[in-house]
């Protein structure tokens, strides 16, 4: 089955692929060039609460050419020199607003960062991640506008569909908000992605299937799916830690957390995406975090984020199955 008329997203690949996606939307490679701009978050500055969601440590994705103390301008310079060497390919840029909360500012403020961005010369958009929580109606029609002329994507963090689990990990808002802003986000024509983890504690395998249907329903353009790494220094560290089971000849387990070896992380991923709308282009099936901050791996944790995308393929491939497949 790689005829690319078999499947509807238009090419061979057996899910709707953020990289082919983009590909066919510009024409070229496009790259990411992440940069920090020294957002903070409403559940770490006190206004919610304090120490943040607690799986969070925005160090473990921050890339080594992105530095909050730097001027915009240098670290997309910087950023595009990094790419330019890596992706030869990459002609144009999108400056991915990553680390915190990226519309968690003023609105001038927020103009003069997005402004500033999309002058330097091979940016084609941007790309802002944000909570559901820190956004309002003057922001949205701000991006409505910027939009007219420039790719501009808002990425969510959701994390769970799950009221319980959003309470447990300290996100301090509840899924009907992120449906919510997705929906008004997507009104308005913006690109609208949503991010999720799997084996957050409490979820059962069946608890996270069961989200393929829920996330199938909403307007999302994309999504990025990762599993559950407890990363060193947060609070979710502290929680694994303090109750963890050590079994006698394997890693340490806690009876809340699911840790998926890489062989069930890739047939339930499978299974999800086989439930999902096909129309939804998906971005990631997995994370990846430097080694160094990884406290309770087990094992693939560490495996290059392609290698494991390329199992994955691999195993749609055995299967003779594709994303929507069992979607209604």
């Amino acid at each position: 089955m790689t005829d690319n008329t078999r499947f509807p997203w238009g090419h061979h690949r057996r899910f709707n692929s953020y990289t082919e996606h983009i590909r066919s939307t510009f024409g070229a490679r496009i790259q990411k060039v992440v940069v920090d701009a020294g957002f903070t978050c409403p559940n770490r500055d006190g206004t919610k609460a304090f120490g943040g969601c607690s799986y969070c440590n925005n160090n473990a994705f921050n890339p080594s050419y992105c530095n909050p103390v730097e001027p915009l301008h240098d670290q997309i310079a910087r950023g595009v020199k990094f790419h330019h060497v890596r992706y030869r390919r990459a002609t144009r840029y999108l400056v991915y607003f990553q680390p915190y909360s990226n519309t968690y500012a003023p609105l001038p403020r927020l103009k003069e960062l997005y402004e500033e961005a999309l002058r330097y010369p091979e940016v084609a958009g941007l790309v802002i991640g944000t909570r559901p929580d820190c956004i309002d109606d003057e922001k949205l029609d701000y991006l409505r506008q910027l939009s007219e002329k420039y790719f501009i994507q808002v990425e969510y963090g959701v994390e769970s569909c799950y009221d319980k689990t959003l309470h447990r990990i300290n996100r301090q808002h509840d899924f009907a908000l992120s449906e919510s802003v997705i929906m008004k986000t997507h009104a308005l024509g913006i690109s609208t992605g949503a991010h999720f983890i799997f084996g957050l504690p409490g979820e059962s395998p069946d608890d996270m299937l069961a989200c393929a249907s829920t996330i199938s329903r909403l307007p999302l353009d994309s999504v990025k799916f990762h599993q559950l790494q407890v990363v060193k220094g947060t609070k979710m560290e502290q929680e694994f830690n303090d109750s963890n089971e050590a079994g006698s000849t394997g890693p340490k387990q806690h009876p809340d957390f699911h840790q998926f070896t890489l062989e069930e992380y890739i047939d339930f991923i499978i299974r999800f995406t086989e439930r999902l709308n096909p129309a939804i282009v998906i971005e990631r099936f997995a994370g990846e975090v430097p080694p160094k901050f990884m406290t309770a791996g087990i094992g693939w944790d560490l495996i290059r984020y392609d290698a494991v995308l390329r199992l994955i393929e691999n195993e749609m491939e055995r299967r003779n199955t594709w994303q929507g497949k069992y979607y209604t």
